[in-house]
Order: structure tokens, then sequence, then C-alpha cells
């Protein structure tokens, strides 16, 4: 791939690459946490991945677990198309038939319509880029998205203003309760995990929940 053709969120993957780095030990968390997942639920499972990237954290768990392969049926939604093709190209290696990587834009409810409610929704590397006010609207949104009883995994890194005791507290408030919340030693980053305790609430198309922050020039 030519340098020009590299986007920043391709860029921004490579810092997979590095074992150390945070995203790499970010991800470590968010799989054990789909792991849990998959053990407490032994049938079918769904999941839902918003800004899913080349889909490193559901996938990596089922390279890891060739049974779930047949039973885990998830819609990866992502807009930049090399990371998409990147998943897709991960799934068929993989014989994962039962996974659409969807490029597109993962703010637009209808991408999910006919698909959500699921056990599983992935909202990592999502909350670190948005407004205070993006993040609850995606935390309130998450009703039409998520069954009663099914998870949320959310990731935010934790520089000043952390903002993940906030967020903790708004997932309480719109009918979440929290299973666990892990950081980094350093406090780099946050990883939580809420579970559906309100009932489901019908999911609206056409509507945008989120729109990503301006980066630094």
């Amino acid at each position: 791939m030519e340098a020009a053709e590299r986007t920043h969120w391709v860029q921004w993957h490579d810092a997979y690459r590095d074992p150390a780095s945070p995203l790499s030990k970010r991800l470590v968390v968010v799989k054990r946490l789909i792991d849990t997942v998959l053990d407490e639920q032994p049938g079918d499972v769904r999941v839902i991945s918003l800004c899913a990237g080349a889909g490193l954290d559901v996938l990596g768990v089922l390279e890891n677990r060739e049974g779930a392969r047949r039973r885990v049926e998830a819609l990866l939604v992502e807009a930049d198309p090399t990371l998409g093709e990147s998943a897709r190209a991960y799934a068929r290696e993989l014989g994962c038939d039962r996974i659409e990587v969807r490029t597109g834009d993962a703010a637009e409810t209808s991408q999910y319509v006919g698909f959500a409610p699921a056990d599983v929704v992935l909202v990592c590397g999502v909350f670190g880029n948005l407004s205070d006010l993006d993040i609850q609207r995606v935390i309130g949104a998450l009703g039409g998205l998520c069954r009663t009883g099914g998870s949320v995994i959310w990731t935010r890194h934790r520089r000043a203003p952390d903002k993940t005791p906030e967020i903790r507290a708004w997932f309480a408030q719109a009918g979440f309760e929290e299973r666990s919340f892990d950081s980094a030693g350093d406090n780099a980053f946050g990883v939580g995990r809420h579970v559906r305790t309100a009932p489901e609430e019908p999911l609206v198309p056409g509507e945008r929940l989120f729109t990503f922050l301006p980066r630094p020039a």
C-alpha cells in the first residue's frame, strides 16, 4: 500500500503489532471479556461491533476457540475499507461464515436494523473520539442494540480529564449493571463490561448517534 493510501485509522492500527503498546494491552482485556461471555452463554451468541476496525477482538477470540466459530454470529461495522477488508480476510481464513463485515458508518442506527438486539455489543476505540454529549447519546441508544441480559464491552483512554467515572455512571443511569472495570497499571485506558438489566427498547432507524471529534492537525 502506498503511503498516501494509508489512512489515519490504518496507521493507528499499526500499534497492535507492538505487544507492549497500550492498544495491544487493551485488546488483551477486551478479548478476555468476550471469552467470559462465551463461557457464560453456551448457545448461539450474536455480536455487534461499532467501528470494528480489522476485527481483532472478536476474530482474535474465535481464532483460539474453534468450537465457538459455529455459534457466533457477528455484524462488524467499519467505515475504513482497508480495515474492513482485513477483517473479511481474517474471517475467511478462520472459516467464520456467520461474520458479516459491513463497510459503512457505525454511527447510523440503520446499519443494525434486522440484526439488533445482540448478546454482545462492542464499543471499543469509540468513546475517546466523542464529545460527552455523543457518548451519552450512544449509551442511551444501546438499549436498542443490546438485549436484556446482554453485555456491552467498551473502552476509553484515561488521559485527563478522565471520563471513565462519568461513563460508568451514565451506563447505570441507562439501565446497565457494571460487571467489571479494568484499567492498565499506568491508567492508560479503561475497559468496562456492563450488562443490560432494563427492558429492550425499539431501535429507531435513520438516527445518527455520534460524530468523531476533529483530530489535531
